[in-house]
């Protein structure tokens, strides 16, 4: 099949959804109100709550929400073939993913900005309310540790790389700074200065890479490991406008222009296909994926359809900086539907190499041998971006090379593969360093909102002790499963953990919903619920009794259980209090709990 068919039909059903059903989420289910006064105009403190323009916003949130899922998730579940994933990310981003991000978007604004864990007390009763909030922060740390592993795999013994997505911190609070202080308001200048600076550093690469500085760029997992947790620890603690908001913006810019460059370099190359529609894998026994497409390709994709991780950027630094509620449409539902493009552009790439190079690829030397393939391009590839590109499992390194693929066959730019891959490289790291950043703070929110609790200075923000301890244990803990991980361990984990805390934020959304009165409604959030939720916890319990068990992975089982246990529970207690809800009448009032959105 060729490629330039499903970019087409990809972009126009993307487009449409968003004037359609964009419009019916945000009129008729949300009410969205233009008038009505924002957290971020409330609460304005210049350093959390700041009120944001709509665009430079949506630039932020969109990258702290764009991770490695969109990229990683459907390279992994191209095992399958190109169909499935094909079809649950369009799909599943327009009915599932992009109600899901706009819904707990604009519950967090309606309680004040407040995390997804507050919502649930508020929404709840108190001991589903609590149990919310210890699941969230639960899944929270899962889902950072899944995220950080495939820039580990990919930059590990590669001095270019990681130079190029090294220097876009410096870059980045240099812009925060000249935003801040030396030319206040000049968004657009200072966007270019900042793509411009980015892209000279992709350049200077080889230079680095074969100068005295290689030696000290060069790192194992194990030390990137520790580099990336304290990276996340500094992100978290310093104002969101230092590094935060400018190095989204500027990723953004970067994301959004790689991806349709990407669909221009399709639709001039017009590559095929090489991946089957459907796979043999897709019955199960794939070298990369531990399961059946059922329910294992929903969990792998994750991201480009839906993510529960969006809930956590959703009610933390997004919600906080909201200038004008109607703003939500855009930057919930169609930030969501922008991911889904960039995941289908990463599908197309990634079946775009011959199967038996994928499989080369993302498999371990050891396991591809038991395949009975022959790779076909795959030495020559290795030599055309200058790194051995085999046994790299993960999915960052296919995609790269397939769209370095594509960039070097448009005509004239064939000799700059090394380039091109190493600029698709340092594309994804923007992807995933972004989610570290805001993840990790929205981390040290929920910690500092539950230990506030019982240590009331903890609840405040700029509070610096409490800021340095509870960023300091959000690092330690995604940290210490990134540094002992693997693809084949912590991805699954990852997507369970995350759709999951997908199914929760749409069973509190519903909650609210009814309690708004809205009732009529809920048909929108509890189908993507009730399918999400039967599925991963299908996923779940495979995973556990397929792959954890036999290897002995006691912690990662007993992670899984306890997490799924957590969401049943919670679930569960929605549905009893919709049922109490509709048994008194509630829907068409308005009741205490919810005064607070109405």
């Amino acid at each position: 099949m060729n490629a330039l068919t499903l970019v087409i039909v990809g972009a126009l059903l993307l487009i449409l959804a968003y004037r359609y059903y964009g419009a019916f989420m945000a009129a008729k289910v949300l009410t969205l109100d233009a008038l009505r006064p924002t957290p971020a105009q409330t609460h304005n403190d210049g350093r959390d709550y700041v009120p944001t323009n709509k665009w430079l916003l949506f630039g932020h949130h969109f990258a702290a929400i764009a991770g490695a899922g969109p990229l990683i998730g459907p390279v992994l579940a191209a095992q399958f073939g190109y169909l499935p994933g094909t079809l649950w990310i369009l799909l599943g981003a327009v009915f599932a993913g992009a109600v899901h991000d706009m819904v707990v978007l604009f519950a967090s604004v309606r309680h004040d900005g407040v995390s997804l864990a507050e919502i649930a007390k508020k929404e709840l009763d108190g001991f589903s309310g609590w149990m919310a909030s210890i699941a969230v922060l639960f899944i929270l740390i899962i889902t950072m540790a899944g995220l950080a592993l495939p820039v580990v795999n990919a930059l590990f013994q590669s001095p270019w790389g990681t130079f190029t997505v090294g220097v876009t911190i410096p870059i980045a609070l240099f812009i925060g700074v000249y935003l801040r202080w030396l030319r206040p308001g000049k968004i657009g200048e200072a966007t270019v200065i900042g793509v411009l600076l980015v892209l000279l550093g992709v350049i200077l690469g080889p230079v680095v890479e074969h100068s005295a500085l290689a030696h000290y760029l060069t790192f194992n997992k194990e030390q990137l490991s520790v580099i990336l947790a304290v990276y996340g620890f500094v992100a978290a603690a310093l104002p969101v406008w230092l590094l935060l908001t400018p190095r989204d913006y500027l990723s953004t810019y970067m994301k959004i222009g790689t991806i349709l460059a990407l669909a221009v370099g399709i639709v001039i190359v017009h590559p095929v296909l090489q991946m089957p529609a459907v796979t043999k894998f897709a019955a199960g026994g794939g070298p990369i994926i531990p399961g059946k497409v059922w329910p294992f390709m929903f969990i792998t994709i994750a991201c480009g359809a839906l993510s529960g991780f969006h809930a956590i950027i959703g009610s933390g630094t997004t919600p906080k900086m909201i200038n004008n509620e109607r703003d939500i449409k855009a930057i919930g539902f169609g930030a969501m539907l922008v991911e889904s493009f960039v995941a289908l552009m990463a599908l197309i790439a990634a079946t775009s190499l011959i199967p038996a190079d994928y499989f080369a690829i993302n498999s371990a030397p050891a396991v591809f041998a038991k395949l009975g393939m022959h790779v076909q391009d795959l030495p020559v590839l290795s030599q055309m971006v200058g790194e051995n590109i085999a046994g790299r499992p993960g999915g960052a390194v296919s995609l790269a090379v397939g769209m370095a693929y594509i960039f070097s066959n448009i005509p004239g730019l064939k000799y700059l593969m090394s380039y091109w891959y190493h600029f698709a490289i340092m594309f994804e790291a923007l992807f995933i360093l972004t989610t570290i950043d805001a993840g990790t703070r929205v981390g040290r929110y929920l910690l500092q909102e539950m230990g506030g609790v019982a240590y009331k200075p903890l609840r405040n923000h700029n509070w610096w002790p409490g800021v340095i301890l509870t960023g300091g244990l959000m690092c330690l803990a995604w940290g210490y499963l990134v540094y002992g991980g693997s693809i084949s361990t912590i991805w699954p984990l990852f997507g369970v953990a995350n759709q999951l805390l997908g199914s929760t934020a749409l069973a509190i959304g519903t909650t609210m919903l009814i309690r708004m009165g809205k009732g009529r409604y809920t048909w929108t959030t509890i189908i993507p619920m009730a399918f999400l939720a039967v599925t991963t916890l299908a996923a779940g319990y495979q995973n556990i009794v397929n792959n954890y068990l036999p290897q002995h992975n006691y912690l990662l089982s007993t992670l899984s259980a306890i997490m799924m246990v957590m969401v049943v529970m919670i679930i569960g207690d929605c549905i009893r209090i919709w049922l109490n809800l509709w048994k008194t009448k509630a829907t068409g009032k308005l009741t205490p709990a919810a005064s607070t959105h109405a």
